[in-house]
């Protein structure tokens, strides 16, 4: 049997604040690079102009547009305008701290809270690198926005699971796999049917039946990743991050109209243009306002989500990064700048032989944590 070794965390796409994301220099990295404190960091959280990594060892550093570091932390979540760390407390409390992003972590935080996490669950990840569960709170209770009210309740019934917030809008899995959205809705986001604001958590009934295992927000678009691995997809499109095709990239001749290059289902190279079957022009989808399933590539399972604003990236059963959407700073991860309505497997990873176990995405970049399996 292969036995895996340690992994490590890459990254790749906008970094014009230094914000660590390898070796990579100037203001973007279009391919996978790894950082240089990947095979400590087990949590990382990417806001526009910087990232929050967790260590192992329950250190938290900030790197980009501030600096800090503070010992002692569980996880953290890097927004714009606040920095939440969660913070080992007495016995099973946990401390949970809001801070200031340019506070440097140092003198008092904005505001603190002590929580009581919820029993650990048969899969809970342990030492695996992850992507963390805050904005929710570990009691399940509650989440914390970036804008007031900080702290807000969740209706015990709900039985969340992992939250997610976009920039207008927030997702609520929970326990029994349902999906629940509320916030705005102008671009679809919310993938009830309309462009309605949602006050307070509605269920998502296109997806009722279905179980699901993961949920992410980009800015203005939703994705889910059901049990049995297939993707569902909805809000804007304007940049291909619904993998459906988009009339920008048509007229910027980059994705759509020109010929792009796929795979058959048996491995083989397929060419896509922007018509359909009987030689009419491919519909353009701006808006996508119910749940669309998604297929990837040779019939692939995903069990991994991630959004940025305007970008997707999904890992495979086996391993495999697929990503589409807007692509001008590299976040996709195909050694360009390049936008695409399509998802496109990340090569890089194919060819240095790792497995893709997690992925992360900021707005504008891309953070991976990947392990080498050994031979058998």
């Amino acid at each position: 049997m292969a036995e895996e070794r340690p992994g490590a965390w890459f990254g790749f796409g906008f970094c014009g604040f230094g914000q660590e994301l390898g070796s990579g220099r100037g203001h973007q990295v279009h391919s996978p690079s790894p950082l240089r404190a990947g095979v400590d960091v087990c949590c990382v959280s990417a806001s526009w102009s910087y990232t929050a990594f967790v260590t192992r060892g329950g250190r938290v550093e900030l790197s980009g547009s501030v600096s800090g570091a503070a010992g002692g932390c569980r996880d953290a979540w890097a927004s714009e305008g606040l920095l939440l760390v969660l913070r080992a407390g007495p016995g099973p409390e946990a401390l949970l701290q809001a801070w200031a992003p340019d506070s440097a972590l140092r003198g008092e935080p904005l505001w603190a809270h002590n929580v009581v996490p919820e029993a650990k669950g048969e899969d809970d990840p342990g030492g695996e690198a992850q992507t963390g569960r805050l904005p929710l709170l570990p009691c399940a209770r509650a989440y914390v926005s970036p804008r007031p009210p900080f702290y807000r309740p969740l209706a015990p019934e709900l039985r969340a699971r992992q939250l997610e917030l976009g920039a207008e809008h927030a997702l609520l899995l929970d326990a029994a796999g349902q999906v629940f959205s509320w916030g705005g809705g102008r671009h679809g986001q919310l993938g009830h049917g309309t462009l309605e604001a949602e006050l307070e958590p509605r269920l998502l009934e296109a997806l009722q039946g279905l179980t699901m295992a993961e949920v992410a927000a980009g800015g203005w678009h939703s994705v889910c990743v059901s049990e049995t691995g297939d993707i569902y997809i909805w809000g804007w499109n304007e940049s291909g991050q619904l993998a459906l095709p988009t009339r920008n990239l048509a007229e910027d001749g980059e994705t759509v109209a020109r010929e792009a290059t796929g795979l058959n289902e048996d491995g083989s190279q397929v060419k896509r243009t922007g018509r359909v079957e009987d030689g009419a022009p491919a519909p353009f989808i701006a808006v996508q306002p119910f749940p669309a399933l998604l297929d990837l590539p040779l019939g692939s399972d995903a069990v991994k989500v991630s959004c940025g604003s305007r970008h997707t990236a999904v890992v495979t059963r086996t391993g495999e990064l697929y990503t589409w959407g807007w692509g001008k700073y590299g976040q996709l991860g195909h050694k360009d700048t390049t936008s695409l309505d399509w998802p496109r497997r990340v090569e890089y990873f194919v060819d240095k032989q790792l497995q893709v176990k997690a992925v992360t995405c900021g707005p504008w970049n891309t953070y991976v944590y990947a392990v080498e399996k050994g031979k058998s």
